[in-house]
């Protein structure tokens, strides 16, 4: 691989996880992983404002992490971005072996 590529790559990583580093934007992607949730079951599991809700989802959106599909009057939201699952699982994976021992 040719560093230009080596670059791209670590740039694209470094957004990925700057988005990522934030507990509400983790909890969003956790949230949307297991049910595809539309912002107002956001709304009430998170205990946050729908402006708060969008202001991070759009971020997501904006970086292709997540995707909106319109269901009637409500946005639901599912994971576009594969990387995103596994990462996920990882930190999980980690925070449950932390927890055991």
């Amino acid at each position: 691989m040719n560093p230009v590529e080596n670059k791209i790559n670590y740039d694209e990583n470094a957004r990925l996880l700057k988005a990522l580093a934030h507990p509400t934007r983790l909890h969003i992607i956790e949230l949307i992983r297991e049910k595809e949730p539309c912002v107002k079951v956001m709304e009430e599991i998170l205990g946050v404002s729908q402006p708060n809700i969008s202001q991070h989802l759009t971020m997501l959106r904006h970086l292709n992490i997540v995707e909106a599909k319109r269901d009637g009057n409500q946005v639901c939201y599912r994971i576009k971005n594969s990387r995103v699952i596994k990462l996920m699982d990882m930190l999980t994976e980690k925070s449950a072996k932390g927890r055991k021992t």
